[in-house]
């Protein structure tokens, strides 16, 4: 049996562990993990497996969290279109799949910030589920440059992307000095200030070899790709199924198969035709495609989010602000008057 829930619905789950619990020792003692280093722990929800998850706020736009549970069914989680800040994974135990990767044991997961594509999530049934997460809010990345600077490096601009741009991710192989610095992390032996200080420096420790493991991987592929004409017609053939139902379109997975060709080349060849993502160009045309329906007149705002396949109005407002530079119901309010002045010219 597969659960699926939504994200949010997942999180409203979750129920804090009481501060009188934590003294009392509520929380069994587990394999790998020192529950006494989080400022909050919750329960992990008991209609789906049983376990914890603990997160501390390590400063401003630095956050770590670990869970250690059991699922009692495999677990498919659905994620909205949403702003994606710097974030890390490593698997200690257990399973998880997306569109793109399998993540498993002794591997991990690197993600830039930028906009992330409505996804499902699956974490398979096992013994233990460890997973340490990390998210780091880009501006707090900036700030590594110094003070003088306010541009990246252009080898790191990907991990940075505007809110605009479909986010950079990577799978990657835990390698054993990241082991040491994991093993150090869920073993931390400070308290109060110190142990802060501490973990910050084991989480900052690690994103250091996660970039150097990705710079050195990029560096590594060949950049001579290039495209057969037969490729160029499957790409632009790819566009047009894209199109064809914005509200539910295909996974990257099912288009690839339905235009004969495996992901990669999808992706990269679409980069190079479209000059951007699958998802960047979905994402433009959806709002575009919006604006007309706005323009027309004929439907409110919540009906053209959800015609293009926007879940969240919320989200569509502010997608829709960043590439327009007005929100929907100010834009539907210039729209009306400028077309009843139309009108009065014209009577």
């Amino acid at each position: 049996m597969t659960v699926t829930i939504s994200q949010q619905a997942f999180w409203d789950l979750f129920v804090e562990i009481p501060e009188v619990e934590k003294r009392c020792d509520g929380i069994p003692p587990t394999v790998g993990v020192c529950w006494d280093i989080f400022d909050t722990i919750s329960y992990f929800p008991k209609e789906l497996g049983q376990g914890f998850y603990g997160d501390i706020e390590l400063r401003d736009g630095l956050y770590l969290g670990i869970s250690e549970h059991q699922l009692y069914d495999d677990l498919i989680i659905k994620l909205p279109e949403r702003q994606h800040p710097l974030e890390y994974s490593f698997y200690l135990a257990g399973c998880q799949q997306d569109r793109h990767f399998s993540i498993s044991v002794g591997q991990n997961r690197l993600w830039g910030s930028g906009l992330a594509p409505k996804e499902r999530n699956k974490t398979f049934k096992s013994e233990k589920i460890i997973e340490i997460n990390v998210h780091i809010e880009p501006e707090l990345f900036r700030l590594f440059m110094g003070k003088e600077k306010n541009q990246l490096p252009q080898e790191l601009t990907h991990l940075v992307r505007n809110p605009h741009q479909e986010y950079y991710s990577r799978s990657g192989t835990t390698t054993p000095v990241m082991q040491v610095a994991l093993q150090q992390m869920l073993n931390c032996p400070y308290q109060g200030m110190m142990k802060r200080m501490y973990l910050e420096s084991k989480v900052l420790e690690l994103i250091v070899l996660l970039v150097e493991e990705d710079l050195a991987a990029r560096q590594g592929k060949n950049d001579t790709f290039s495209l057969k004409p037969d490729d160029v017609e499957r790409i632009h053939y790819a566009k047009e199924i894209l199109l064809r139902d914005l509200e539910n379109p295909p996974s990257l997975m099912d288009l690839s198969r339905q235009v004969g060709l495996n992901d990669c080349t999808l992706k990269r060849g679409f980069r190079l035709v479209f000059d951007t993502t699958v998802f960047g160009y979905l994402h433009h045309h959806r709002l575009e495609q919006a604006r007309k329906l706005l323009i027309a007149g004929e439907i409110s705002i919540a009906q053209a989010a959800r015609k293009v396949g926007f879940s969240s109005r919320s989200y569509f407002a502010t997608a829709f602000r960043k590439k327009f530079g007005i929100n929907p119901k100010e834009f539907l309010i210039a729209n009306s008057r400028l077309l009843m002045e139309i009108d009065e010219l014209i009577g």
